[in-house]
């Protein structure tokens, strides 16, 4: 019978961010079973951990005390009328796969999501988007561990106050482990193509009337163009949110700036490009030391190889003043920042 969770002792944790920086955790509990967690926890002790998944949304500034991954990746169709279906999925799988699984079932509704690096257990957290899709549109319900009942609890979508790249699990993240996500997806989706250049890269293709996989094979092909590969340079993809403004704002910074792309929000609000405004101060494939900027994508911070956490968080900063002050807006770090503060 196998052992549900190791508790080790001194774990480096280089290998264990996508950014590659130096980090140790002083006690790292690997759970294989999620129905496990609640004995797991108690062999912990009082600590409350850090849920690590892919590493890839995160960044290390300094050692851990305690580090909680979950390695159980289940997958299974729980409801299908023919028409749409439920998927479940436990948190320790990798995205990407999910979202390709998923499509090789038939099911539509996750491709614009996919090649986003991490774990299925990170994507509602983040609320994870990409190319007109946020994972909150695809979500039925969110199961998770309870730190403050000491008990698993399952959401459903509106319980989990989903925002841009933000949920609960995000707002108070010392309470909520996740253990599994149940999506709701579709035999008959209607692919979401009017987004950042997925309808001329299906044109490319000589794509007319693209399904699902058509539109991951686009995606794919976009995200590669764009963005370094973490297993060639350290990066955690786009390191600063999209800032959002009211609309006057927005309306006067296209007036001196016409140029600048600027997106509708739901609530009237307006989203403007994080990386126009850094690629305008100068800062696409700028260099301190190991730490530096993507020369292919002003938002992907990366490290050359021997940068610290500390190294690329001043850099973040320096780039965040700069916008501040040429255009008065305020970036934020996508990426959770361990050991500082922002």
């Amino acid at each position: 019978m196998s052992i549900p969770f190791c508790l080790r002792e001194r774990v480096d944790l280089r290998t264990r961010n996508t950014f590659g920086v130096p980090a140790q955790a002083r006690r790292l509990l690997e759970v294989d079973d999620v129905a496990a967690l609640p004995e797991a926890l108690a062999a912990l002790g009082p600590a409350c951990p850090l849920v690590l998944g892919g590493g890839s949304n995160l960044l290390f500034v300094d050692d851990v005390d305690a580090v909680l991954a979950i390695a159980d990746a289940r997958r299974a169709i729980v409801a299908d009328d023919g028409v749409a279906a439920h998927v479940r999925t436990a948190a320790g799988a990798s995205w990407h796969d999910v979202v390709m699984w998923t499509l090789a079932q038939g099911l539509g509704g996750l491709e614009n999501l996919a090649l986003i690096p991490g774990t299925v257990g990170a994507a509602p957290i983040q609320n994870i988007g990409a190319y007109g899709v946020e994972v909150a549109d695809r979500i039925h319900a969110v199961e998770a561990f309870d730190r403050q009942r000491g008990a698993p609890v399952s959401l459903d979508a509106a319980a989990c106050g989903f925002g841009y790249r933000d949920s609960v699990f995000k707002q108070t993240p010392d309470r909520w482990i996740v253990t599994a996500v149940t999506f709701a997806l579709s035999r008959r989706a209607a692919p979401v193509l009017d987004y950042a250049g997925i309808r001329d890269a299906l044109a490319a293709r000589g794509v007319a009337a693209p399904t699902p996989s058509h539109v991951a094979e686009a995606v794919i092909a976009i995200r590669r163009s764009k963005l370094p590969d973490p297993a060639v340079i350290g990066n955690a993809g786009s390191f600063f949110k999209n800032p959002i403004v009211d609309a006057a704002t927005a309306a006067a910074l296209r007036e001196t700036h016409p140029d600048l792309p600027v997106f509708p929000v739901n609530d009237g609000r307006r989203k403007l490009s994080a990386a126009w405004l850094i690629d305008r101060c100068g800062w696409k494939g700028h260099r301190d030391g190991d730490a530096g900027v993507s020369a292919g994508h002003a938002l992907v911070l990366v490290n050359h190889g021997r940068a610290h956490g500390r190294d690329l968080l001043a850099l973040a900063r320096r780039i965040a003043d700069s916008v501040q002050a040429r255009f008065g807006v305020a970036l934020a770090p996508e990426p959770r920042i361990v050991g500082a503060a922002w």
